[in-house]
């Protein structure tokens, strides 16, 4: 059987990204450094799986964010993570400055989502 490694995820500044998502998840940096076409890459999350988060050279004032994912071939919609506690992390996202939106209870489980600072989509689930 076959699991999901890592996804990939352009962002403006990888360090401030991994630290809310290790923040949030309880997640730890596994690895950083120079990457691709001179950029800089952060593997955060846990032991089996994780999150690279990319930018280019010279970070964010050279990306420009996505139109509507959705509406794109190929587009990067949303992460998906699992949590115990969807009330407790509910909070922890508003503390950290964050609106969430599109609550929903259908089958399987109950979710919500938030938006970070680059624009990136989390659904946060809970099948408790």
């Amino acid at each position: 059987m076959a699991h999901l490694e890592h996804v990939n995820i352009t962002v403006a500044e990888p360090q401030k990204t991994a630290a809310m998502l290790s923040d949030l998840f309880g997640w730890h940096t596994r690895w950083q450094g120079a990457a691709i076409n001179g950029g800089f890459t952060v593997h955060v999350g846990s032991d089996d799986s994780y999150i690279a988060l990319y930018t280019g050279p010279g970070g964010a004032q050279h990306q420009k964010p996505a139109d509507n994912s959705y509406l794109q071939r190929g587009g990067f919609n949303h992460v998906g993570v699992v949590v115990d506690d969807l009330e407790a992390m509910e909070a922890k996202v508003k503390a950290l400055g964050f609106e969430t939106h599109s609550h929903a209870d259908y089958e399987p489980g109950t979710r919500f989502y938030f938006n970070d600072m680059d624009g990136v989509e989390y659904e946060v689930i809970s099948y408790a």
